[in-house]
């Protein structure tokens, strides 16, 4: 879903668990990589699933890094810099208050397993909804390949008339709340072999709620490159302790 052609970076608002959060570092060491340092973390084991099925299976997450989504993966629209978008996200976060999400469960969304609430937070889609109409001024129109790209999935024609309008098909009510563990596993009963086990996995953190007190910009200079969690912006305060190449410290368009 990626315009390999366009030498621009994509930033991505998105939902990440706070640091010291169990979740965040079982989640993190589950996908292998902390995309907030970088750092390859080593996979807990999982009976019956190989290090290898493990790599293979959590490639397409590991890229993206551990979040949920709000504002879709977009390039600047033209005349925007990052300061304008470092501020706007600065401004959108302390406009809001902190909530309990409800707890998550390990499901099946097609072929895919991804952590999920429990029960229906309205909160969250009020966040994701907010985020995906009052950030869209920052993001560029889609190209033609992307666009393409995205139509040849199979949408209904309301998801069609999101996508047009906001980038993206999965928002406002369609939006689903999910934080991405897998890629895609074709077979079913492989799929639910490793929900069980996932869903063991993560037990110690399936029982509380989620805490929701700011957002995070992750950013993807290239394709080929993951995306990074570059900012935290806290509920009714602004940005969290920044980890290097945020807006404060870079010049041009680019972080990482």
């Amino acid at each position: 879903m990626t315009d390999t052609s366009s030498p621009q970076p994509r930033y991505a608002v998105y939902y990440a668990p706070p640091r010291s959060a169990a979740l965040w570092q079982l989640a993190q060491s589950w996908l292998g990589r902390d995309c907030e340092s970088g750092e390859i973390l080593e996979r807990p084991a999982l009976d019956g699933v190989s290090a290898e099925d493990a790599e293979a299976a959590t490639g397409s997450p590991r890229h993206y890094g551990f979040h949920g989504t709000l504002k879709a993966p977009f390039r600047l629209a033209p005349g925007v810099s990052l300061r304008r978008l470092h501020d706007s996200l600065g401004a959108f976060a302390a406009a809001r208050q902190p909530f309990q999400a409800p707890p998550l469960k390990v499901s099946a969304i097609g072929p895919f397993l991804a952590l999920t609430f429990s029960t229906p937070s309205p909160e969250m889609e009020s966040l994701a909804a907010a985020a995906v109409q009052e950030l869209d001024p920052l993001r560029a129109p889609l190209s033609d390949a992307e666009l393409q790209r995205r139509l040849a999935g199979g949408l209904s024609p309301r998801q069609e008339e999101l996508l047009r309008a906001w980038g993206y098909p999965y928002v406002l009510e369609e939006f689903r709340f999910h934080m991405t563990l897998t890629g895609p596993i074709a077979e079913e009963s492989r799929r639910e072999v490793l929900r069980s086990k996932l869903t063991a996995l993560f037990r110690p953190v399936l029982a509380e709620p989620v805490p929701v007190g700011e957002i995070s910009l992750y950013s993807q200079n290239s394709a080929e490159k993951p995306f990074t969690l570059v900012d935290r912006f806290r509920f009714g305060a602004g940005p969290t302790a920044s980890v290097e190449g945020s807006a404060d410290s870079v010049e041009g368009p680019v972080i990482s």
